[in-house]
């Protein structure tokens, strides 16, 4: 790479300070949005069943391209596209006849949708169910995720949603912590597992061994990324993580702590409690020695932690995010029902525990980061440091992602949460989910590691600060296309790779 051009490469995603989050929250509102849009024409219509061409189009339109857009062409008029978004769904609301009265937009066969006078209802109903509304939630994410570390490098896409260098908010600072706490979400399977037979949890030990199996791909696919950044002289950005740390290390290093940070779990009431336990330690070592001025201001030296102090001390932040979303995903995953409970009731005591911790972790965090009527501590959020309001802000923006897409399920597909077993699940699923959110749900890491492999390509091959807004465009769509066609193709293979 021509070092002119590397060192403009640099500066282009160096010294930013971000921006608000109340734009931060009105950009990822399109995600939301766009799923509002493709329920009303689900559920009414059954638009995407048979899965056509037509079917696809729109899927990808509402699901990708939209993200696509509110990150880029309107990114300054954000509001714009999702009152676009959410104005045809509430026209069809409006003007179409419910499901239960038109032939064409009902659900799945009422003998797949278990009810209370199912004769097979009770067989499984302890299992641990699969939710349409956690896959579109950890799909947006892996989306916006995918979408903005290609579009980064193109000038379309505002400095202010890029990572910020010290102190500050953007969308990008929220997309990599949203992608740990979405991991923590979904390890709580395994975890629920352990906790219905307590016999075949086998001893810590044996655990760490495991965990380290799963870390392994990630750590070499980490080693993999740092080769390639120093043998492709490609341009960097040190002060995001390190000299050699980078993303992948991050996330391969959490399994064993989190394993660690499991057997802590039966002397702490709660995985929040973890959460909040590691970050407040972490800020009180911040504020009170000298650990945030080596980690911001101090050169840096010849070994490797001082070359890395980024990552290594960031890693603390990151371990409190995947605890608190280890919290959400014990809360969430089971079905809830009892014989004192109906699947109605426990839905909605979902809702409700979903909204009181939203309120709880933003309250958390505006005492953290302002000062208001004489309170608050007035800490800066800062991604760099991954510190405590970095933390509770990521845990209150994702659990009210969480709630959100929770409640269009909840409104739109009833019969998901009604039935108390795994039989028919399958054709629940595809009902009530769109193909693109499963096929990035299913294979989120591996998809990533292609958009990673694509945006290397494109970068090294295409002069990013140099196109004009059309080029940028064609690319970025082009990018998105094929990425999500991989994502696809992975899904009627039945391939799944497990990291």
């Amino acid at each position: 790479m021509n070092q002119s051009y590397k060192a403009r490469k640099e500066a282009f995603v160096s010294n930013l300070e971000g921006g608000s989050i109340l734009e931060v929250i009105a950009v990822t509102l399109v995600a939301p949005a766009s799923v509002f849009l493709w329920s009303v024409l689900q559920s009414r219509l059954s638009f995407f069943t048979p899965y056509s061409a037509a079917a696809l189009v729109t899927d990808f339109l509402l699901n990708v391209l939209a993200i696509l857009f509110a990150t880029t062409l309107y990114s300054s008029t954000p509001w714009t596209l999702n009152i676009l978004l959410v104005s045809p769904a509430l026209l069809l609301l409006v003007t179409s006849t419910p499901p239960r009265t038109q032939q064409k937009a009902k659900p799945p066969r009422p003998s797949t949708v278990a009810d209370k006078t199912s004769n097979h209802a009770t067989d499984d109903s302890g299992s641990l169910p699969i939710h349409p509304f956690l896959t579109t939630y950890r799909a947006a994410m892996m989306i916006v995720t995918c979408v903005a570390i290609l579009a980064v490098d193109f000038p379309v896409f505002p400095r202010r949603f890029a990572k910020v260098e010290n102190w500050g908010t953007s969308l990008m600072d929220l997309g990599v912590g949203s992608f740990v706490f979405s991991g923590g979400v979904v390890s709580a399977r395994s975890l629920l597992k352990g906790r219905k037979d307590p016999s075949t949890k086998p001893p810590l030990v044996q655990r760490l061994a495991g965990s380290m199996r799963h870390s392994i791909p990630l750590l070499v696919l980490g080693l993999i990324r740092l080769y390639s950044v120093k043998g492709l002289d490609y341009a960097e950005h040190v002060t995001e993580y390190g000299v050699h740390w980078n993303f992948f290390f991050t996330l391969g290093l959490l399994p064993p702590f989190v394993e660690i940070f499991d057997g802590l779990a039966n002397f702490v009431p709660s995985y929040e409690l973890l959460a909040l336990g590691v970050v407040t330690v972490y800020q009180v070592a911040l504020e009170s020695t000298d650990l945030k001025s080596y980690i911001l201001v101090t050169p840096r030296g010849p070994d490797l932690l001082s070359k890395n102090r980024e990552g290594v001390f960031s890693f603390l932040g990151y371990l409190a995010i995947f605890l608190a979303g280890r919290a959400v995903g014990v809360r969430i995953i089971p079905r809830g029902t009892s014989p004192s409970k109906s699947p109605q009731q426990a839905r909605k005591g979902l809702l409700v525990s979903l909204a009181v911790q939203v309120i709880v972790w933003t309250g958390l965090f505006i005492l953290n980061s302002t000062y208001v009527l004489g309170y608050g501590a007035n800490i800066p959020v800062s991604r760099r440091l991954a510190n405590m309001p970095y933390v509770l802000w990521v845990s209150a923006f994702n659990i009210g992602q969480l709630f959100m897409f929770c409640a269009l399920e909840t409104m739109f597909f009833p019969f998901v949460y009604r039935a108390s077993g795994k039989s028919g699940e399958a054709e629940r699923m595809s009902f009530a989910t769109s193909r693109i959110m499963t096929a990035y749900n299913k294979n989120g890491l591996a998809v990533f590691l292609v958009a990673n492999l694509l945006t290397g390509t494109v970068n090294l091959s295409v002069p990013t600060l140099d196109v004009s807004l059309p080029q940028s465009m064609a690319i970025l769509i082009a990018y998105a296309a094929i990425t999500t066609s991989i994502a696809l193709g992975m899904l009627k293979a039945n391939i799944k790779l497990v990291l």
